[in-house]
C-alpha cells in the first residue's frame, strides 16, 4: 500500500513538473496592482494566481478579482473609487523571465516588482495563455463591455497609436509625452468620481531602434507612473504582456511595406532565381511521383486480391 502511495505521489509530481514547463515556455504574467485600493479594514491585499488563464479569463478577473468594475461601472461605483486605470501592454516579457534570474530585461522585472510589493492592493497571473486571434487591447474593450452591460462609467478612455483597436471614437495619443500632457489636463478638467482609462502599449525594441525612441518598457511605466502620482490622482495600473501576436503582425506588416515601397530588405530577395525553380520543379516532380505511386500500389494490391479458379472443368458429356 506505501508502495502504490508513493508511485502515486511521484506520478502527480511528474505532471505537475511537465505543466509548469509547458506553462512557463508559452504563457506571459500579468501583474495588478494599486496603491490606493485597500480592503476595508486597512490590511494590504496580496495574492498571485498560479493557474494557467487564457487572456480573456484575465480580463474577466481584473474587473471581478482586480475590482475595475467597481470603478469603471457606472452602476457599481464605489467610495474606493480611482482617477485613472493605467494599463501597460507589453511585448517582451513572458513567463519565465519572471521566474528565472536569466531573463531578457532585468530592470523590468524589478521595475515591476517594486511597484507590485509597494502597493496596498496587488494580484499576479504569472502563467496567461498569450492570445494568438484576438490582440489583449481588443479583449479589454470586449471585457470592459461585458462587465459594464448598462453603462460604461469610463469618462475619458485614451489609447497610444501602437495599440490596434477598430473603434474610431477612441483618442490616440502618440508618444509618452502627449501621456503627459493628457494626464495633467484631465487632472483639471475631471470631475469627482469620475475614471479615465489609459492604454499604453508598447511597440517592442525592434520598433524602438527603428523609430530613433529611447523609452523602454520599463521608463515608460516608471515615468507614466510617476506622472500619475506627482499629479495626486488616485490610480490602479495593470501590465500584461502580449508579444506573440505583436511578433507576427510587425513581420507581416513589414512585408507588406517593402513590397509596396519596392524597397526589400537587404540580402533578402523576393524573385524565384534559376535554383529556385529548379527546386519547386523537383518538388513537383516528386510529389507528382508519389501520387501515381500509391495509384500502382492500389492497383497491384486490388490485382492481387482477384481469387479466381486455376483450371476449369471439363463440361460432361449428356
Amino acid at each position: 500500500m506505501m508502495k502504490m502511495q508513493i508511485g502515486v505521489l511521484a506520478c502527480l509530481v511528474a505532471l505537475s513538473a511537465i505543466e509548469f514547463g509547458l506553462a512557463s515556455a508559452n504563457t506571459v504574467p500579468a501583474f495588478l496592482w494599486s496603491p490606493h485600493l485597500q480592503r476595508d479594514n486597512g490590511e494590504v491585499d496580496e495574492a498571485v494566481n498560479y493557474q494557467v488563464m487564457s487572456a480573456k479569463d484575465l480580463v474577466g478577473s481584473v474587473f471581478t478579482q482586480g475590482g475595475w468594475s467597481n470603478f469603471l461601472c457606472s452602476e457599481k461605483k464605489v467610495e474606493q473609487a480611482v482617477d485613472v486605470a493605467l494599463v501597460f501592454i507589453g511585448r517582451e516579457l513572458l513567463s519565465s523571465d519572471v521566474s528565472s534570474k536569466r531573463n531578457s530585461d532585468p530592470a523590468l522585472v524589478n521595475t515591476l516588482n517594486n511597484l507590485f510589493t509597494a502597493s496596498n492592493f496587488s494580484l499576479a497571473f504569472p502563467y496567461i495563455a498569450a492570445p494568438e486571434e484576438e490582440r489583449m487591447e481588443s479583449l479589454l474593450l470586449s471585457g470592459l463591455k461585458e462587465a459594464c452591460p448598462h453603462n460604461v462609467g469610463v469618462s475619458n478612455i485614451v489609447f497610444s497609436d501602437s495599440c490596434f483597436v477598430e473603434d474610431g471614437t477612441i483618442q490616440k495619443l502618440s508618444d509618452l509625452q502627449s501621456f503627459k500632457d493628457h494626464l495633467l489636463a484631465r487632472r483639471e478638467t475631471r470631475k469627482e468620481g469620475e475614471t479615465d482609462l489609459v492604454v499604453l502599449c508598447s511597440e517592442g525594441s525592434e520598433s524602438i531602434s527603428e523609430s530613433g525612441q529611447s523609452h523602454s518598457e520599463r521608463e515608460s511605466i516608471s515615468e507614466l507612473v510617476s506622472s500619475v502620482e506627482q499629479s495626486g490622482s488616485k490610480y490602479a495600473a495593470l501590465y500584461v504582456s502580449d508579444p506573440y501576436w505583436y511578433t507576427s503582425y510587425k513581420t507581416l506588416q513589414r512585408f507588406l511595406a517593402e513590397s509596396a515601397t519596392g524597397n526589400s530588405t537587404v540580402g533578402v530577395s523576393t524573385t524565384c532565381d534559376e535554383l529556385c525553380k529548379f527546386k519547386s520543379s523537383l518538388l513537383e516532380g516528386i510529389l507528382v511521383g508519389i501520387v501515381f505511386l500509391l495509384i500502382l500500389i492500389s492497383g497491384l494490391c486490388c490485382m492481387a486480391g482477384i481469387d479466381t479458379p486455376t483450371r476449369f472443368e471439363t463440361p460432361q458429356d449428356s
